[in-house]
């Protein structure tokens, strides 16, 4: 298991971002997690991830285990710090 806090740097609007972010974990076999104060959400579940008030400027943790939990980890801080291609 690993774990990353991550500083998010995204869009204004929330819920396509949370759509695309949804997406980007499922394209992992491993676990995905996002830690938020006292919430810890499945990042592959859209309604999980809609509970989150997810804003720019705030710190989140991700949380991935499996056999691809690095690869899982590299593309949710890609995607939340605006890095992704």
């Amino acid at each position: 298991m690993k774990k990353k806090t991550i500083t998010i740097a995204m869009g204004d609007e929330q819920e396509r971002p949370i759509a695309m972010l949804v997406q980007v974990a499922s394209q992992f076999s491993s676990e995905i997690h996002i830690e938020s104060g006292t919430k810890f959400v499945n990042a592959k579940s859209i309604m999980g991830m809609m509970t989150l008030s997810v804003v720019n400027g705030e710190e989140l943790t991700v949380v991935a285990d499996g056999s691809d939990e690095s690869d899982a980890i590299d593309s949710m801080e890609n995607y939340l710090t605006g890095k992704a291609s």
